[in-house]
């Protein structure tokens, strides 16, 4: 249950990433409900999280998950740079993450 939590916190942190982002290009209730939306229900779902799982695991899986999540969105469908630089850096944030989680 914890996991779960913890995916659903990062899912909706990315919502709220891409719903700021909208929000900054356009200001009005379907983007500015996204924004807070997702930046609410993530750190509900987060708080929840440590219920079951330890503060430290659930807090870097959730800000691992949901750094790569943002930078992926922001360069799948509001064209940021997909240069080889920030691939390889997001996916030295998910073997950061998983490393942690392996070794906790």
């Amino acid at each position: 249950m914890g996991w779960l939590l913890v995916l659903l916190a990062a899912a909706s942190e990315v919502a709220g990433a891409a719903g700021l982002k909208l929000y900054s290009q356009q200001k009005n209730i379907g983007n500015g409900l996204l924004y807070i939306g997702g930046f609410g229900a993530s750190f509900v779902f987060l708080y929840t999280s440590f219920h079951f799982l330890q503060l430290s695991i659930a807090y870097i899986v959730w800000v691992g998950i949901g750094t790569a999540g943002a930078v992926l969105i922001n360069m799948y469908l509001f064209g940021e740079s997909k240069n080889i630089g920030r691939m390889v850096s997001v996916g030295l944030i998910i073997v950061g993450v998983i490393g942690l989680k392996v070794f906790s």
